[in-house]
């Protein structure tokens, strides 16, 4: 017998067995995998060699490797602040939340049917960061607090009407957060003034907008209003970070009339984790809420009436302005946010009140005492005090050492102590040892809270909405958190097909580390020497890296692929301009290109050009070639993604490179789809000079639900000066292009499971998890051809690890649409009475319809929120139902007198007699034209011109012997007449004049709204529209059904 358990953990990993795998060969034609692979990947790419990685181990040999790197970092308490606080996760949270995989392995809610429970807690984090900082609107999360500040003022940019651009920060601000500001500011082009905040007075012009820390760095909470009202006499937007906790007993920025809030829930029950992932939250007044980074939950109501949330304002601003575009963010932080969302619900406004009137006692306590011999610098906190220490402050700060306590060191002067949810009175007597005090504490009962004036004391309410208010005890809590995880589609329940958006199986064995203290109990800014297991770790993750994509050098800091993206191109930006290439701003993006990357782009100071695509879906080497020479004195740079987004090899990629390389351009890859590169192919050997990798699509760290994730780039050796490095800690180069993200390492404790990935899978392992992957997706596309075709594949008609199938036929025909058919696909659970029953509810659910129950003909009746009630007659049969927005999103309206008439089709089956019936109908609002049901025909409005005409409606059909088929009788078209024409150019005076719509005009004839909102006209009387379902897409409907008349 041969030890096998070294190979256990790949046999686990990989779905398909190797019988099922040699099965999908033989499908497919092939007798084995490198047969099979060395027919689609490009031989020119190809790697013969293995990785250089370590054999695989297995999952408790990892488990215990990574246990003895993680002994290496030492847990001592910090009392450093900055935005990071030591907390306790309830331990119901902690099990039932962060360690469940039905919470960690789900994807963004894009499809609000499967997604109501994370919506539902998304919905809670929003209401509880609005309730706290008494601000209108809540996003559900950003990265991090810097990326926070630097996504408001893009909002600001974004609402700015006179070009503004500068912005002041007060020198009191976090200096991570400063940092990540200056590094999103620099090209825009914005002047980033950092004073006093009394200075800001002396700032010429108007302002953009400010940014103030409350409380601020140093503990001080003095000042804010007056901060505000003094940026808005200049013009511009006053930004507030602030502290949740903290919210609870000062006055809210909403009641300062502050514009725009952010800030880290991080102390809500989230580990500090060296730095992360935390949420950070983003609060706004109403009216910049259409100019709002990241995602929004919205509430709304399906056809019962019943509570239906969803993604409102959903579609992100790159996907609208895409190269005009001041933000790249994708998703964001769902998981953490949600946990911090729980937090707040399990302990209650009187229990978050609770822990912050405990912090604030504290820091009182010892601050009552430690002045009676150093100078305190405000006597105005929350949490934190910071003390005058004059030549006592290395003797202070190594004696904390001695008692495994971290205090802030801000210069050779002074110290600051940040107190917190798990400080105790032995923590308290400590301190007060260690500034060389006698004096000791039992108890703080009986402190009064004196840093606080009352002029900045909370007097409004908190969360005050009833789910804040009865999930207290842990049983309730419990059940509470399985409710909604029932609602919701995980990895835990079934697969997830998403293309690049790849999901992996996310094992438990990965998972384990994330949550012991030796990862999550360490500050971000602790001293280096104890974080040696991290170092350790970060090496090792570094080293595979480096050898999977073949770059020489990485960085861990992007904490997103959004980020990565950005960070890639600011390496490149950097480089430029350390050649003295100032005007090298051109970045070169193909058509078919992920929304973000102009969007990055954009944000990195370039300006794109448009690649064109092949009819293949390849990038157009002639017209890459053409535009690379017209802009070969500005070309910075191309942005391409390999495999492309159609899922092929392109055959060409280093011809790509090379054109770019020629004209003194760089090429960045965007690593979305290195799930079908890892052991296969190397990036840095075949032409890129830079690529971010997704360790949450790639490399196993869970979506989350939304986040977190992580988007480290690798780059060549030419662009290592200038990868990211930060403000407060030694990690990366000094000549480098600044902070992305708050923390050095990003979200550093989630890349724990990315180590365990590639140390259980080893270098064969990581190979054929990559070959099934491409298998597994060219199996699907042959399987399916029959009834679905491919839209693009590579040489050898083959795909990558992804295949897009072509669904344009069967919408063209019956009108379902490639929605329709992955919404039924995946929440069709209904028993079906028979076969009949079950063709035709597959059919009419992915229509828009579904099953009535309670009526014994099975009528097929829309969905909706009542808001439209109509009347059918058809075939002596009378109903009364009602359209939901769907529906009339298909249906073709037209004014007829004073009457708004539709044409619908409706579909019953009658079970007993086997039988299937269609009918014509033309509804209206006001008025109802029915069946003649003694002749079966329909009084059926076709407006030819001026002339109403009668047209017969199908006769009934029966399914079966002598029958004609289902599909067939689906896929009869109706025909629409219409009269008048639509002008985009007209459209878009109309909204810009009647909504105040921003709009766009885009090749192809598209007009493009706010939202996603989009106008095809596709020639003559043939136009669309298609969008998010929402009040501003009726809007846009209604004014274009103004320049038209049909039915």
């Amino acid at each position: 017998m041969t030890d096998n358990r070294n190979k256990e953990f790949i046999r686990r990993h990989i779905g398909p067995s190797s019988s099922d795998q040699n099965k999908m060969l033989s499908y497919l034609g092939f007798n084995s995998l490198d047969e099979f692979i060395k027919k689609i990947v490009p031989e020119k790419i190809l790697e013969n060699s293995a990785l250089n990685i370590d054999s695989s181990i297995s999952e408790n040999a990892a488990l215990t490797q990574l246990k003895q790197i993680a002994s290496q970092n030492k847990i001592f308490k910090s009392f450093i602040g900055m935005g990071y606080y030591g907390t306790y996760t309830p331990n119901v949270i902690l099990r039932n939340l962060l360690e469940n995989p039905g919470w960690y392995t789900s994807y963004t809610p894009y499809q609000p049917e499967v997604a109501q429970g994370r919506l539902e807690m998304l919905l809670n984090f929003q209401q509880m960061v609005t309730d706290l900082t008494g601000m209108d609107i809540a996003n559900a999360s950003l990265l991090d607090e810097g990326t926070a500040a630097a996504e408001a003022v893009a909002l600001c940019q974004r609402v700015d009407k006179s070009k503004l651009h500068k912005i002041f920060i007060s020198k009191n601000c976090n200096p991570q957060t400063i940092d990540v500001v200056k590094t999103r500011a620099e090209p825009f082009n914005l002047e980033v003034i950092i004073g006093d905040d009394d200075n800001i007075d002396k700032v010429e012009g108007d302002l953009l907008c400010s940014i103030y820390q409350y409380p601020n760095t140093y503990g001080e909470i003095n000042g804010a209003e007056t901060f505000i009202k003094k940026t808005q006499d200049k013009n511009g937007k006053a930004i507030l970070v602030t502290d949740l906790l903290a919210l609870t007993l000062l006055k809210p920025p909403g009641e300062m009339s502050a514009d725009i809030v952010v800030g880290n829930s991080q102390r809500f029950g989230v580990p500090m984790g060296y730095g992360g992932p935390h949420a950070a939250f983003f609060a706004t007044k109403d009216e910049f809420k259409r100019a709002m980074p990241g995602r929004l939950i919205g509430v709304s109501k399906d056809r019962n009436n019943d509570q239906a949330l969803r993604m409102a304002l959903q579609t992100r601003e790159q996907h609208i302005r895409r190269e005009k575009a001041t933000s790249n963010i994708c998703t964001a932080q769902a998981l953490l946010s949600i946990m911090a969302a729980a937090y707040g619900i399990y302990h209650g406004p009187d229990g978050i009140k609770h822990i912050g009137e405990r912090t604030a006692k504290f820091a009182n306590a010892f601050t009552d005492i430690v002045k009676t011999k150093f100078e305190i610098l405000s006597d105005q906190f929350f949490d934190t005090v910071t003390i005058n220490t004059k030549d006592k402050t290395q003797e202070i700060y190594a004696k904390a050492l001695e008692f495994k306590i971290n205090l802030r060191l801000i210069d050779q002067h002074a110290l600051s102590v940040s107190f917190d949810e798990t400080t105790e009175i032995k923590d308290l007597n400590n301190l007060l040892k260690i500034f060389g005090l006698n004096e000791q504490i039992d108890s703080i009962d009986k402190v009064n809270i004196s840093s606080i004036e009352s002029s900045l004391q909370r007097t409004s309410k908190f969360l005050t909405h009833k789910i804040f208010n009865s999930y207290h005890s842990e049983t309730e809590m419990l059940r509470y958190l399985k409710k909604l995880e029932d609602k919701d589609i995980a990895l835990n329940r079934s697969m997830i097909a998403l293309g690049s958006c790849t999901m992996k199986l996310n094992a438990v064995a990965e998972m384990i580390p994330v949550t012991w203290p030796e990862f999550g109990g360490i500050h971000p800014f602790a001293p280096l020497d104890q974080a040696k297991g991290y170092s350790k770790m970060f090496a090792d993750l570094e080293d595979m890296l480096t050898e999977i994509t073949g770059f020489s050098g990485v960085s861990l800091q992007p904490n997103a692929g959004a980020q990565g993206e950005y960070a890639g191109l600011m390496v490149i930006r950097k480089f430029h301009l350390n050649n003295g290439d100032k005007n090298r701003n051109i970045c070169l993006i193909p058509s078919s290109a992920h929304g973000t990357n102009p969007a990055s782009a954009q944000m990195a100071g370039m300006k794109v050009v448009v690649v064109n695509c092949d009819k293949d879906g390849n990038v157009d080497i002639d017209d890459l070639s053409k535009k690379a020479e017209e802009n070969s004195k500005q070309l910075a740079a191309l942005m391409v993604t390999y495999p492309s987004t159609h899922g092929v090899f392109e055959e060409h990629i280093k011809e790509i490179c090379d054109v770019v390389h020629s004209h003194g351009g760089q090429v960045y890859m965007d690593g979305a789809n290195l799930n079908a590169l890892v052991g296969l192919a190397k990036p840095g050997k075949f032409g890129p000079d830079v690529c971010h990798m997704n360790l949450h699509k790639t490399f196993c760290i869970p979506h989350g639900g939304g986040g977190p994730g992580m988007g480290p780039i690798g780059v060549g050796k030419h662009l290592e000066p200038f990868l990211p490095n930060h403000v407060l800690v030694n990690s990366g180069p000094k000549t480098g292009m600044g902070s992305v993200s708050a923390a050095p390492w990003g979200s550093a404790s989630i890349l724990a499971i990315s180590w365990m990935y590639i140390k259980m899978m080893g270098s064969e392992g990581l190979r054929l998890a990559t070959e099934v992957a491409i298998l597994n997706a060219n199996y699907m596309s042959k399987k399916l051809e029959s009834s679905y075709q491919t839209l693009y594949k590579g040489k050898n008609n083959l795909v990558a690890h992804e295949c897009i199938l072509d669904f344009r036929p069967i919408k063209a025909e019956s009108g379902i649409s490639e929605e329709d058919i992955a919404k039924s696909s995946s929440s069709s659970n209904k028993k079906k009475q028979n076969e009949l029953s079950s063709i035709a509810s597959t059919i009419l659910s992915s229509s828009g319809f579904e099953v009535k129950d309670d009526l014994n003909t099975n009528v097929f009746i829309p969905s909706s929120d009542k808001r439209d009630i109509i009347k059918i007659d058809a075939d002596s049969k009378y109903f009364e139902t009602v359209v939901d927005d769907e529906l009339l999103r298909k249906m073709q309206i037209s004014t007829l007198g004073a009457y708004e008439i539709g044409i619908l089709d409706a579909i019953y089956s009658d079970v007993e007699n086997n039988k299937i019936m269609k009918q014509n109908a033309a509804v209206g609002k006001n008025a109802i034209t029915t069946t003649t049901t003694s002749s079966n025909e329909l009084a059926h409005v076709a407006l030819n011109m001026e002339q109403l005409t009668l047209s017969k409606a199908p006769e009934k059909v029966t399914i079966g012997k002598g029958g004609v088929g289902i599909e067939e009788l689906i896929n009869k078209p109706t025909t629409i007449v219409g009269v008048g024409d639509l002008r985009l150019l007209d459209m878009r005076n109309d909204l810009n004049e009647k909504l105040g719509v921003q709009t766009e005009i885009r090749e192809g004839g598209v007009l493009m709204t706010e939202m996603g909102i989009s106008i095809t006209k596709h020639g003559p009387n043939d136009f669309s529209i298609e969008g998010p379902l929402c009040e501003l897409y009726y809007k846009v409907r209604n004014i274009m059904y103004q320049h038209f008349t049909f039915v």
